[in-house]
């Protein structure tokens, strides 16, 4: 057992967890999308991100991919690690707005808008298919190829793989090919029908005091909610 700190509350975890598996074991939220139970962490998407160490050399790390270390002090939801989290739903929703899982992450987070160019792209590279396919239906029948704006998942030299067995998996598991409400021809990039307020502490503290979710709970407003 390795014993450490998560929003100033003192926890233990397994050896073998990540800050991810830990979070969620004491039952704080943290927003992921490349992320799933059944297959290796990927840690693309970077939704997952928390803040480690204080100070000057406090960073981000992927709480999916970063593993539980002895005295480590985590943050959750501070203003640096929720600010990053809305930057990039927002670049997110650049490429895919027509995603209704992108769309409910945007509500669920505040995001209101979008500042980057939409380019309405049907891929949003997290891997999740890859993975499937490999991991849960043994058959790589896809997989990344090239690199940077070229970057793009499909079949061997891009002609039908006799290794796909057409299960569907990759579809199941895409958060793009699930619709938006509004259908292919939404007026926005960016819904709004299910927004959430914005954690109000947020301007007064540098940590969303109710940090289990994004939401704000309107008395941390007024004072501190001392945790422990």
């Amino acid at each position: 057992m390795k014993s450490l700190t998560i929003n100033g509350i003192n926890v233990q975890a397994e050896d073998d967890w990540t800050l991810l598996d830990t979070a969620k074991f004491y039952g704080i939220d943290i927003p992921t999308l490349c992320y799933n139970d059944g297959l290796s962490p990927y840690g693309v998407c970077r939704l997952c991100v928390v803040e480690i160490g204080a100070g000057e050399r406090a960073k981000l790390v992927t709480s999916c991919t970063h593993p539980v270390k002895e005295g480590l002090h985590v943050r959750t939801h501070s203003k640096r690690v929720i600010q990053t989290r809305r930057m990039l739903v927002e670049l997110l929703l650049s490429k895919c707005p027509s995603s209704k899982t992108l769309q409910d992450l945007a509500a669920k987070m505040g995001v209101q808008k979008v500042r980057f160019p939409i380019k309405h792209e049907d891929c949003i590279l997290c891997g999740l298919c890859v993975r499937m396919c490999e991991e849960q239906m043994m058959a790589k029948a896809i997989g990344f190829v090239s690199r940077g704006t070229d970057r793009k998942i499909t079949t061997p030299f891009d002609i039908k793989s006799d290794e796909c067995r057409t299960c569907g998996a990759c579809m199941y598991i895409c958060p793009v090919c699930q619709l938006r409400c509004q259908g292919p021809d939404a007026p926005g990039a960016v819904c709004g029908g299910c927004l959430n307020f914005t954690p109000t502490c947020l301007e007064y503290y540098d940590d969303a005091q109710c940090f289990m979710s994004e939401l704000a709970c309107g008395t941390c407003i007024r004072e501190p909610i001392v945790l422990g």
